[in-house]
């Protein structure tokens, strides 16, 4: 019987901080429009629209870890599962997005 895929995809905005605070290797995307970007951002997370994702695998393939997010968790969690279907196994959600992250690591970036 084969793993399931979905099995450890999500990250809680804390352990995302650790993670950063660490300085342990991973890619961190934000997978918001670019609308939703200049509103608000997480310093360290590079802007890769959901819709340019499909563009990105050659690119996010050659990576051990990714964690994408997005407002709420809801795209981030698609790309995320998306992502592993094309074989990326590191690929992983933040859950709650950019809003949860506001709420329970930095208070100074703006929820909308």
């Amino acid at each position: 019987m084969t793993e399931d895929p979905l099995i450890n995809i999500e990250i809680r905005p804390g352990e995302v901080s650790q993670l950063l605070a660490s300085g342990e290797k991973f890619l961190f995307v934000d997978v918001r429009e670019p609308w939703e970007h200049d509103i608000s951002r997480i310093e360290g997370a590079v802007l890769i629209p959901l819709r340019e994702i499909p563009a990105n695998v050659p690119r996010l393939s050659e990576l051990q870890q990714i964690v994408l997010f997005c407002h709420h968790g809801i795209r981030s969690l698609d790309a995320a599962a998306w992502l592993r279907m094309q074989g990326i196994q590191g690929a992983r959600s933040m859950s709650g997005g950019i809003d949860r992250w506001a709420t329970e690591v930095d208070p100074r970036v703006p929820r909308y």
